[in-house]
């Protein structure tokens, strides 16, 4: 596979001491591992700087999905993953009702998640049928893994081409 490329550590759109993301070409393959800010609470500090910080990703990342989506260009494959803090869709929840407007499932970040799929990519989990209640976080202050209360909040976002050649996705 030889050794990665390309190695990037953080946004270099976006200013951040946090450091939360590295990229890194594999095997022809270019891999972003992200971890996107919590954001606390709707309307907080925290939550404007998720905002801003998923902004910055998706306008760094558009020319990178986009080299990938060339036809003909094989070695120019792309994968997004890691926990991205956003529930896409009621189905990722496990009560959507009580989840409905709050951080990790508010309209914004949810709207975000959609224009990073827009953007040339694929939700590789939702390729494929799943069982009920998938879920990939549980508090564990609250015992939800036991009562499987959790929320699908860690992705793997493939490009066009290889969400083609994939077999399986699971948690």
């Amino acid at each position: 596979m030889g050794a990665p490329t390309d190695v990037q550590i953080g946004n270099p759109a976006f200013a951040d001491e946090q450091k939360r993301l590295i990229s890194a070409t594999v095997g022809g393959m270019r891999v972003v591992c992200a971890y996107f800010p919590n954001g606390q609470a709707v309307g907080s500090d925290k939550y404007d700087y998720k905002l801003r910080w998923i902004d910055a990703l998706i306008e760094w990342l558009g020319p990178q999905i986009a080299a990938a989506a060339q036809p003909g260009n094989p070695s120019n494959r792309f994968a997004l993953l890691g926990d991205f803090n956003i529930a896409p869709t009621a189905e990722d929840v496990h009560d959507p009702v009580a989840w409905e407007g709050q951080v990790l499932c508010s309209a914004p970040e949810r709207e975000r998640f959609q224009r990073l799929v827009a953007s040339g990519l694929v939700d590789s989990f939702r390729q494929f049928t799943q069982r009920e209640r998938s879920f990939s976080w549980w508090d564990y202050r609250q015992l939800g893994f036991r009562r499987n209360a959790g929320l699908r909040i860690d992705h793997i976002l493939v490009d066009t081409a290889t969400a083609a050649r994939l077999t399986a996705c699971l948690i």
